[in-house]
């Protein structure tokens, strides 16, 4: 009878320590996949602050080379002659 309760207690502890277990690696997949994406947001915002400073400075240069020509432009007619 003893021996009987005795394996039932080792069954039951066995149980505990495998639910146990089980959260763990869990948990641990959980912060490992989580943390996978907190690093590809990261990436993503990287990129896309790069892109949007691609696209300032292209923006800046579109608008110095659209103003030297206009500057320019009262030059050229002071010049023309018919």
């Amino acid at each position: 009878m003893t021996k009987l309760l005795n394996t039932k207690l080792l069954l039951a502890i066995l149980a505990v320590l495998a639910a146990l277990a089980s959260a763990a690696i869990y948990q641990g997949h959980e912060a490992a996949k989580a943390a996978a994406i907190l690093e590809q947001q990261q990436r993503d915002t990287e990129r896309r602050r790069q892109e949007d400073e691609a696209f300032r400075k292209k923006v800046e240069e579109d608008k110095k080379r659209h103003n030297s020509v206009a500057g320019n432009e009262g030059k050229t007619w002071k010049s023309y002659i018919p």
